[in-house]
């Protein structure tokens, strides 16, 4: 979407009455691309190959947004139809994701040997209209600063391959940080802008429900904020960042890029805090907004805080919390209080619509309208700030709990985002059974 905001002249926010408007329109959009309009033909539904690490249990990414792509999703208020098809599927553990090969045995959707089968269909050309790379859970190694070690460039690459010895491309959605390596992500995304194609992927939350349901416009005078939220590990921390992406891209000016990275771990958490005082007075905000009494985060001695540090000057940290969902807050110039938005609780246990439901969404108006839903550098952005967080505590082999901050030039990445309100509104989805095609 690049359509600017009608409201993005209001300094502070978005209201609600203009996302049902946005979000209506981002519908109709793709239902005309979808099966066409007036007297023009229908278009062909994007045929995708989804590969991914597991597929083994409902818990899995692979389940919560594959089955959306197939049976459908979800979003403002309704179930909705998916307007694209998986006609392949790579699984590099094979072996122990028995759920995934009862789904594809059961919608006849074959399952390939390598990336490469799977996105050619066997052949030796490209031949889908869109790539879904979902390389998250199964039985990977962890790496002594805690990096996940999932095959995500590893997939990518093999794409990519492909892309240049067929001389086109397809867009592609990469689930959550791109890699857990900052080079390999970044020549991710550069093979993107290089092929030409569109890149999406990240996290789910930042499209997820909303308390209140609000978006910072555009050009939002913010000058500093906090992400509170479970950042226990490299998989929580990144979500984490990115909903913090999703909302200081919207800035005065855009973004500038990212200035430095420090980790601080434990108890030394606490007096950074004390140090920072924009930081603190934003904790007490969010505990006074939930009601919950002063200092009550500060009890918390296994936290953890990653600060950033922009090139214009502006300062965010992700604190370590629980109880507060995925929580923002910003303090905004010319505004007494600061701006607090949740993303709270999920619609489980592990029902039809469990988890990610707009994320689908957003995977399926990129495969149709091959249009990037918000700047790919945001995703970059977030992959490189989880990547430097991950290597703040490590120096020479030795860990310090109080990390070492680390400047970050190859971050310096400018853009504007132009993106509306993206997040699910109106009624949250029923707690309903899984619908499979087979059997248990």
């Amino acid at each position: 979407m690049s359509n600017n905001h009608p409201l993005q002249s209001n300094p502070l926010i978005a209201r609600r009455e203009i996302v049902g408007t946005t979000g209506m329109a981002a519908l109709t959009g793709l239902a005309s691309s979808v099966a066409g309009a007036g007297s023009q033909a229908p278009q062909k539904r994007p045929r995708l190959a989804c590969c991914i690490t597991f597929w083994g249990a409902p818990g899995s990414h692979a389940d919560w947004i594959l089955c959306k792509l197939m049976d459908g999703y979800w979003w403002q208020g309704a179930h909705t139809p998916s307007g694209v098809d998986i006609v392949s599927v790579y699984i590099h553990q094979l072996d122990t994701s028995v759920l995934g090969q009862k789904v594809c045995r059961a919608k006849n959707i074959p399952i390939y040997k390598t990336v490469g089968e799977a996105v050619t269909l066997g052949g030796k050309e490209l031949a889908v209209d869109g790539v879904v790379i979902v390389g998250e859970h199964g039985d990977y190694p962890t790496d002594l600063k805690g990096h996940w070690l999932l095959p995500r460039w590893w997939m990518y690459q093999q794409v990519i391959r492909v892309f240049e010895q067929s001389k086109r491309s397809v867009p592609v959605f990469n689930d959550k940080h791109l890699s857990y390596n900052w080079d390999d992500a970044k020549w991710m995304f550069d093979k993107s802008r290089e092929l030409n194609f569109p890149l999406t992927g990240g996290s789910s939350i930042p499209v997820y429900f909303r308390k209140p349901e609000i978006e910072l416009a555009i050009d939002t005078p913010i000058r500093n904020s906090i992400v509170l939220g479970g950042a226990s590990d490299e998989g929580g921390i990144f979500h984490c960042i990115d909903v913090l992406q999703a909302f200081v891209e919207r800035r005065k000016g855009g973004e500038t890029g990212v200035k430095a990275v420090q980790s601080i771990r434990g108890p030394e958490t606490w007096k950074w805090v004390e140090r920072n005082p924009w930081a603190g007075k934003l904790l007490d905000s969010v505990a006074a907004n939930f009601k919950f009494r002063k200092g009550i985060f500060q009890e918390n001695a296994q936290a953890n805080v990653c600060v950033v540090e922009y090139n214009d000057g502006t300062k965010a940290a992700v604190i370590a919390a629980r109880d507060v969902g995925w929580t923002y807050a910003g303090e905004i110039e010319g505004q007494k209080e600061p701006t607090i938005i949740s993303m709270l609780g999920w619609p489980g246990p592990y029902a039809q619509y469990h988890a990610s439901n707009a994320q689908p969404h957003w995977i399926v108006e990129t495969m149709v309208s091959r249009k990037e839903p918000f700047n790919a550098e945001r995703l970059l952005l977030s992959t490189g700030i989880t990547n430097f967080y991950m290597e703040s505590n490590w120096e020479n082999g030795r860990y310090s709990a109080a990390g070492r901050r680390i400047e970050t030039p190859v971050m310096n990445i400018r853009y504007r985002s132009t993106r509306g309100p993206q997040f699910s509104t109106k009624s949250r989805p029923p707690d309903v059974p899984y619908i499979r095609g087979f059997e248990k």
